[in-house]
């Protein structure tokens, strides 16, 4: 029996899957490994736990995985990849595969078919490919200048809303999470946590952004809505790009931010609908790591 792996490598989390020819054996899940976000001994930690966890789930050795195919924010630099792969060839001896996150997720929404995804996890990009087999990405350009609508931007977003309403004289459920979250007293505290150097982990908010908006509060929805509005104009770049002339054209979500908020995922479908009113946006929000362990199946 040959036996597969799959490997989400995120920016938040690692998920890893283990297969064989046909089945979905076990899984595990550990820290971030994207090397661009955490460096690379982390990185190296959360595959190695996620690639032995998952093996034990699956009542196999990670040395008779035949092939691997590990999807992370990069995959598609040769540094990158490199840095990737050696880490896992320490554990996994076969041929180890390693692309760009944008590639296994389009790959677990469409198979080979036409399409595109748009991820909005720890950070947010939209990819697709036409029936031409041209590809097309917008966004994705990193936290600091780009990444609209991810878990990094709806956490900085959210302290931003909070300072401004402060300014304006008022307050907010908003401000009350963020401050428990930092475990800071003062909104002068907040600001120099926000404002430290190396910044803070925004993307840590998105739960507490959540949980306000949940309880009602305008700003939290607020921030949420324009999160929804930022992914589908991305998705929107793409479409235009691979299907002008297509109307129909189907739409994948995939990453946490979709995946936990119920409001995101309404204003992405209504916006993308106004202006691409025969758009097929899937309801399901999907695994990437799928993707990877069915590319690990096919080889290089």
């Amino acid at each position: 029996m040959a036996l597969f792996l799959g490997i989400d490598g995120g920016g938040t989390k690692t998920t890893c899957a283990v297969g064989d020819d046909t089945s979905w054996l076990a899984s595990a899940t550990a820290g971030a490994s994207n090397i661009i976000r955490v460096g690379e001994a982390q990185a190296r930690s959360a595959l190695h736990e996620a690639i032995r966890q998952a093996a034990r789930a699956a009542g196999v050795e990670p040395r008779q995985i035949q092939r691997a195919c590990i999807g992370t924010a990069g995959g598609a630099r040769p540094q990158i990849a490199e840095k990737v792969r050696h880490m896992v060839a320490e554990l996994v001896p076969g041929e180890i595969q390693v692309v760009g996150d944008t590639v296994i997720a389009l790959q677990a929404a469409f198979d080979s078919s036409p399409g595109v995804v748009v991820i909005a996890g720890t950070g947010s990009i939209a990819y697709g490919k036409n029936a031409r087999g041209q590809t097309a990405r917008a966004g994705g350009w990193g936290f600091a200048i780009c990444d609209e609508g991810s878990g990094h931007w709806i956490g900085r977003s959210a302290v931003t809303a909070t300072v401004h309403a402060h300014d304006e004289g008022g307050s907010s459920i908003l401000l009350q999470v963020i401050t428990r979250a930092w475990a800071v007293e003062s909104l002068d505290d907040l600001v120099r946590v926000a404002n430290a150097t190396p910044p803070p982990d925004f993307s840590s908010l998105l739960p507490h952004v959540l949980s306000a908006a949940d309880e009602g509060d305008r700003l939290a929805r607020t921030v949420l809505t324009q999160a929804g509005a930022e992914l589908a104009g991305i998705a929107k770049i793409v479409i235009g790009r691979l299907f002008p002339q297509q109307p129909n054209v189907p739409v994948a979500m995939s990453g946490g931010v979709f995946r936990n908020s119920a409001l995101v995922r309404q204003v992405f479908y209504n916006s993308l609908r106004s202006e691409y009113p025969h758009a097929t946006v899937g309801s399901t929000v999907i695994e990437p790591v799928k993707g990877a362990l069915r590319l690990a199946r096919r080889g290089a």
